[in-house]
């Protein structure tokens, strides 16, 4: 990259939190004024760190934490005067799991455990735009007739109480990224923090105050110039606001199970909702959560010009049958693309290819295995070159519909095959209601068009006049030449 992400989150720092000139900055941070001037306005941004920092993970990892808690519980049912000591759980440590850290950092980590005070919370206030909680949850849809379960992406200002709510398949780092960005698009700008827990899609090493961020969440924080903070283990309250909407959204919204095409469209009835959630008064607020909204406007940091890009990208090589492997399952291209470099991108729910910046195809993300999709458009011109493959050819089979596959095979000519698989990329689905009053390319095609072909009447018997050659002998006698 350009430069380090620290360097260009310092940068973005003072240019939307302090009043410093770029001259200044220059100097605080001992690098080129051009340097400054190039990344102040967050138009450009520095290439994606590279995997790998070099710095020593936390001793104290999520597992050591977990065996020093199971030891802790343990002394609530044993007597007092034989309950673990620091430097027995070091000794257990050592002995049982290999634990090659030292005993002052086993210490330090049993007397904050052990200072926790249970059930008993101390009251927050935030100032307007100074904090965003995010979390996930989980809910039931039926998908294009299918009952699955879909992940609920909620974001809660903690000043308001306004809300951005977004459906995904899966909880990944794309769809963590893309949630965050879809969120501060829907406030207006970014907050002064964003508050989330341990989750693996945010963390990579470390657990609350110690959490380290991914390269990819870091680097999104910089650029949008929050801080990430990270909750303890187990302390949902630290993000109650966000655990309460969870909660909300799904006795909610999705009371009855609600019953959809697409999960696009679902997400565009879950911003209905969060628009309608404005006008909601929260108990103890004088005013409704869009009117203490509009308060927060003013105190939003802007958005910078460039959209941070969330998508996993990847460069790969299309294959002889225009096929794409993509995490796990294989996606068609045009078959012009054929061993081709495609870019690859994908997004939570969507997987996009583009060749040279044009994309050329996209579908829905699956995140089964060893799934193949086609699309019979990427194939017809193939297919019109090579008639004969109708027969057999996985495009069509996968994609067109059984009655129409069905017909199909009853044609006698693979050329009027490929005529009626063009009418059908046509006009769709509806020339299907005319496939039973058809047997041939011509009569569906007449059906389509409402100008059904008429059966014309052939007489049975022909009349042959035979010719007169009286004239041609005459000639010949008379010895002219004919």
């Amino acid at each position: 990259m350009a430069i380090a992400m620290e360097i260009y989150e310092k940068i973005r720092y003072y240019r939307e939190h302090t009043d410093f000139s770029q001259r200044n900055v220059a100097k605080i941070l001992g690098i080129s004024r051009n340097t400054v001037k190039k990344y102040w306005e967050g138009r450009t941004v520095p290439w994606e760190r590279k995997p790998g920092s070099g710095r020593k993970n936390d001793i104290i990892t999520d597992d050591v934490k977990a065996f020093i808690m199971k030891c802790l519980d343990s002394d609530q049912k044993a007597p007092r005067k034989q309950q673990h000591t620091a430097h027995k759980i070091y000794t257990r440590l050592v002995a049982e799991c290999g634990f090659d850290g030292c005993e002052a950092s086993v210490r330090r980590t049993v007397a904050e455990l052990k200072g926790k005070v249970s059930n008993v919370f101390v009251p927050l206030s935030y100032d307007p735009a100074e904090a965003v909680q995010v979390d996930w949850g989980e809910a039931t849809v039926i998908l294009g007739g299918i009952r699955q379960k879909i992940q609920i992406w909620c974001m809660r200002e903690c000043h308001s109480g306004d809300i951005f709510v977004s459906a995904f398949y899966r909880q990944n780092e794309e769809s963590f990224l893309e949630g965050i960005v879809k969120g501060l698009e829907h406030f207006g700008g970014t907050p002064q923090k964003i508050i989330f827990d341990n989750a693996r899609v945010a963390v990579k090493e470390g657990f609350g105050c110690h959490a380290k961020a991914t390269d990819k969440y870091l680097s999104l924080s910089a650029h949008y110039s929050f801080k990430p903070v990270f909750c303890n283990p187990a302390q949902g309250h630290e993000k109650g606001l966000v655990e309460g909407l969870v909660g909300l959204v799904r006795r909610n919204f999705f009371v009855p199970v609600p019953n959809i095409s697409t999960i696009d469209e679902l997400n565009e009835k879950l911003l209905e909702y969060c628009a309608v959630y404005r006008n909601h008064k929260i108990p103890g607020k004088d005013l409704t959560v869009g009117e203490m909204a509009e308060n927060c406007k003013d105190h939003w940091i802007p958005l910078p010009p460039y959209r941070y890009d969330t998508s996993n990208t990847l460069q790969i090589k299309a294959d002889d049958f225009s096929l794409v492997r993509f995490d796990h399952n294989k996606y068609a291209v045009p078959y012009q693309y054929s061993s081709k470099m495609i870019t690859v991108k994908g997004s939570g729910n969507q997987v996009i290819m583009l060749f040279r910046g044009k994309i050329i195809a996209k579908y829905d993300r699956d995140y089964r295995h060893n799934q193949t999709h086609y699309r019979l458009e990427h194939y017809i011109g193939l297919i019109e070159k090579r008639p004969r493959s109708v027969y057999n050819a996985a495009p069509i089979k996968k994609t067109v519909p059984t009655e129409l596959y069905q017909f199909l095979m009853k044609l006698s000519s693979p050329k009027e095959i490929v005529k009626v698989l063009r009418l059908y990329l046509d006009i769709g689905n509806a020339v299907l209601k005319h496939l039973p009053y058809a047997d041939s390319y011509n009569t569906l095609y007449a059906g389509v068009i409402g100008s059904p072909v008429r059966k014309i009447q052939i007489e049975s018997s022909i009349g042959i006049v035979p010719p007169d050659l009286k004239r041609y002998d005459s000639l010949l006698k008379g010895g002219d030449a004919v």
